[in-house]
């Protein structure tokens, strides 16, 4: 009789880059320092186009990209804007961020390996 053959699972490795950036785009934009946040989602779109086992994650990357780039460029072509993009961002922008960053780390967790 053989023993049926037992293999350990195949972990695709997260970038440790992508996990933190994926964490810090909620947390520097809810902590009104939206400005920052444009090094993470730059991080992630940049991991996310990398790596291909990170790749089922593209199309909620690319959302949350253009979720931040909509309050970014209008604050940036606006001559009236405010000082700050944190500061300009309307409150509505901040929570579809946060939200879209909730989605970007529920898929990067629970994604199939």
């Amino acid at each position: 009789m053989s023993s049926p053959s037992i293999q350990a699972p195949t972990v695709h490795h997260i970038p440790r880059y992508v996990a933190i950036s994926a964490w810090s785009v909620p947390v520097l934009v809810v902590g009104q320092f939206a400005l920052l946040a444009v090094v993470p989602v730059a991080l992630l779109v940049v991991g996310t186009l990398r790596s291909p086992s990170l790749r089922s994650l593209r199309p909620y990357v690319a959302g949350l990209a253009v979720l931040y780039a909509a309050p970014l460029v209008v604050w940036i072509v606006r001559p009236d804007g405010a000082q700050s993009l944190s500061k300009d961002m309307h409150p509505a922008f901040v929570g579809l961020i946060a939200a879209a960053s909730a989605v970007v780390l529920w898929k990067l967790h629970t994604r199939k390996h």
